[in-house]
């Protein structure tokens, strides 16, 4: 009993950590006005003729709390903020979509069974074994040339779109485990079983009867599916097929960084500590809530 209850101990203290993430970046705009400076303010008088910012620490101040971003002379912290903003923005409607489709594609495996069940676990299987970097990398910018000239500017919520809808196709399996795992427990059970016998169509089964039950595998998937995504969308942004400009984003900040790694280490360390930040809280809440729902897991 005490260890079911550190268990879900562990789930609300993850689970408050990244409660507080989501809403100082759902708040960005708000504390950019209370801070007084926004995320494409500039401060050119700031920074020396080598563009790098006044002071120590990279120019960290009462005004500018974690300093000034060298050659541009923007703010860090808002920076961060945002950054943090974006990252979520992406992240969380791909981890809904990609729940949505593995819950689908994995409920109808579990409960129809025979070819269904051996084709959907086919394709599973298939798109498991597809890394997600690597076909990110490969379709991004294929995709852009298909709807924009080599010459046009692509508009940053094309970009986005794109980021969630190859996270949503490509991290989908993970969930429809689970839920193919349980449904094949769940249709053996006589309220199963007797909408069966009644005629009920799979849709009206899988709905009705069987999604009810599926609340722990598709939280713990979902749960498990923000850090992958933070991850991905902070690497694709270091190498230039993230975000856009003018939007903030912490893996292009990370990765404009390493040109200032000797001169202004903090430029390096902030960014690189939030980014660690927020994938640690994922982490540690996509684990929790799987221990906490996972009745096997050992002690």
């Amino acid at each position: 009993m005490s260890f079911r209850l550190r268990r879900f101990r562990s789930v609300l203290v993850a689970g408050a950590g990244a409660l507080l993430l989501t809403v100082v970046a759902a708040a960005a705009p708000l504390i950019a006005a209370v801070y007084g400076t926004g995320p494409q303010d500039t401060f050119a008088d700031d920074l020396d003729a080598y563009g790098m910012p006044y002071g120590i620490a990279g120019g960290v101040s009462t005004v500018h709390w974690l300093g000034l971003e060298p050659g541009l002379g923007r703010d860090l912290l808002i920076q961060i903020i945002y950054g943090v903003r974006t990252s979520l923005a992406v992240v969380g409607p791909a981890v809904l979509l990609a729940t949505l489709l593995g819950t689908v594609i994995g409920g109808l495996a579990g409960l129809l069974g025979g070819w269904v069940d051996a084709l959907l676990t086919w394709i599973t299987d298939v798109a498991i074994a597809l890394p997600l970097l690597l076909c990110a990398i490969a379709v991004i910018r294929p995709l852009e040339l298909a709807f924009y000239g080599p010459r046009d500017a692509v508009p940053g919520w094309f970009r986005m779109v794109t980021l969630i809808g190859l996270f949503a196709v490509l991290g989908w399996t993970g969930v429809a485990r689970m839920v193919r795992t349980q449904v094949r427990s769940l249709r053996e059970r006589d309220f199963v079983t007797a909408a069966v016998a009644l005629g009920a169509r799979p849709g009206r089964i899988l709905r009705r009867e069987v999604l009810p039950h599926l609340g722990p595998p598709i939280v713990a998937g979902a749960s498990l599916l923000l850090p992958i995504f933070t991850s991905a969308g902070a690497a694709l942004s270091f190498l230039g097929l993230g975000v856009l400009e003018p939007t903030p984003d912490l893996g292009r900040t990370i990765q404009r960084s390493l040109g200032y790694l000797q001169t202004d280490p903090a430029y390096v360390l902030f960014p690189g500590l939030a980014l660690v930040l927020v994938v640690f809280v994922f982490t540690a809440l996509g684990e929790s809530v799987r221990r906490a729902f996972d009745p096997g897991s050992g002690r």
